[in-house]
């Protein structure tokens, strides 16, 4: 169980070392997430581990012990949320706005960038 928080600890502070050493627009863990697929990949051409049975390891039962506890995480966010209630008043519209605009935002490009993929690949076919 060490050995798995330890490569889980390894791949988030060598993605945090690379994210702030490159100046990536990417958060820290967000590499290191990233670092810590390829080297599964990688272990899983070298027939260290198969896919269908890395949730049997110790990294793969420590990482969903992990997210089975994850919505306690969200807790502190939810508390600074009340704390700043009075701004949340304030700014809620403007929030609420930008919210809306930005989701209908993201629907609009999704469904462009489905239709583009799927002519591309009707072109192909």
């Amino acid at each position: 169980m060490l050995r798995a928080f330890g490569i889980l600890l390894a791949c988030q502070l060598a993605g945090e070392v690379i994210a702030r050493g490159l100046a990536l627009p990417l958060p820290g863990p967000v590499v290191g997430l990233i670092m810590l697929v390829v080297l599964l990949l990688v272990a899983e051409r070298g027939h260290l581990v198969d896919s269908a049975t890395v949730d049997e390891t110790w990294l793969g039962r420590v990482s969903n012990g992990l997210l089975a506890a994850l919505g306690v995480l969200f807790v502190p966010a939810g508390v600074g949320v009340i704390q700043q209630l009075g701004l949340l008043r304030e700014e809620g519209l403007a929030l609420f706005a930008a919210l809306i605009v930005s989701t209908v935002l993201t629907l609009i490009v999704t469904v462009w960038v489905f239709v583009a993929v799927s002519r591309a690949i009707d072109r192909k076919s």
